[in-house]
């Protein structure tokens, strides 16, 4: 009689799915990859999350049901996801046998696929392990920053994927991985962060100061300039009577400055050219301005400006 217990709480399918759950309930990321029929092997997507550092928890694992299908024996068990309930059915079939008594092994992979677009950001984090998208792209480098990345996880587990950056940030979202070899596509948008808006505000308002510093009616390689047909006397002043508010936008691996008008003012005396008379010309220029911003790999940002007189 203990003979036939042990058997049914050790040796059966159900065991060997309940050690696999056990091992992810304990952590141990790296042995439930080592049973049999968990790493799917010639998986193009990447591996980085099946490691301790991006599991959640696992509890309250409970089989339902042990039904057998040929050479193939469907074993459901309940649990608890982090604060999710969930039921998943593996397939597991027999692997030859250990003395007298069968030894198991997954039928289909337990690993599902997370196919994951971040669009607005390089860097992600799932379940606070921290990921770029170069370091797990099959492209590296050079990854297409709006291309999904598939990403191997364990099923069942529950992933919470969000952005948290100086520069970008989602209010982030949670997956219930609960199906074995399913394919789950995960798009998320990150927004501009407060302060990275700041930066760009300041760093936008240093640049048309420098243009304003340029004593000429034309500053170079600035939105804004005047043209006169009378001659000027002495060097114009410029000043930026109204400074744009800038607003940014995700485009591509890096961000856009969305158009914005502004108003500069110069200061200027001119001889009229019919009658050789001296005026002081005292007017407002409206522009706007637009712009790109490059996030460089050290995680500085390149900020180009551009526009015209409105």
């Amino acid at each position: 009689a203990a003979g036939v217990v042990v058997h049914r709480t050790t040796y059966r399918p159900t065991a060997f799915v309940v050690r696999y759950l056990d091992l992810l309930a304990a952590g141990r990321a790296a042995d439930a990859l080592q049973l049999p029929g968990v790493d799917p092997g010639d998986s193009a997507a990447s591996a980085a999350l099946l490691r301790h550092a991006a599991l959640t928890t696992l509890t309250d694992i409970d089989p339902v049901a042990e039904e057998a299908d040929g050479d193939t024996t469907r074993v459901t068990v309940s649990y608890r996801a982090g604060d999710v309930e969930g039921r998943t059915t593996f397939e597991v079939a027999q692997d030859g046998w250990l003395g007298v008594v069968p030894s198991w092994r997954f039928e289909r992979s337990p690993l599902a696929q997370v196919d994951l677009s971040v669009r607005g950001s390089m860097s992600f984090s799932v379940n606070g392990f921290e990921v770029d998208k170069r370091q797990v792209s099959a492209d590296g480098a050079a990854a297409d920053p709006l291309a999904p990345v598939p990403l191997l996880v364990f099923s069942p587990g529950l992933y919470a994927i969000g952005v948290d950056t100086a520069i970008a940030a989602t209010p982030g979202v949670a997956v219930l991985a609960d199906v074995p070899t399913a394919a789950i596509p995960v798009d998320i948008q990150a927004d501009a962060t407060p302060d990275f808006v700041a930066t760009v505000q300041t760093k936008v308002e240093e640049f048309l100061a420098g243009c304003a510093s340029q004593q000429v009616l034309q500053p170079t390689g600035c939105p804004f300039g005047l043209q006169v047909r009378n001659r000027i006397v002495g060097l114009p002043a410029w000043s930026i009577a109204s400074q744009p508010q800038v607003a940014v936008e995700p485009d591509g691996a890096g961000w856009r400055i969305l158009p914005a008008d502004a108003v500069a003012h110069v200061d200027v005396q001119i001889r009229m050219l019919y009658d050789g008379t001296l005026r002081d010309l005292s007017e407002d220029v409206p522009f706007r301005i637009e712009g790109t911003i490059e996030v460089l790999p050290d995680g500085s940002v390149s900020i180009s400006v551009s526009g015209g007189n409105l």
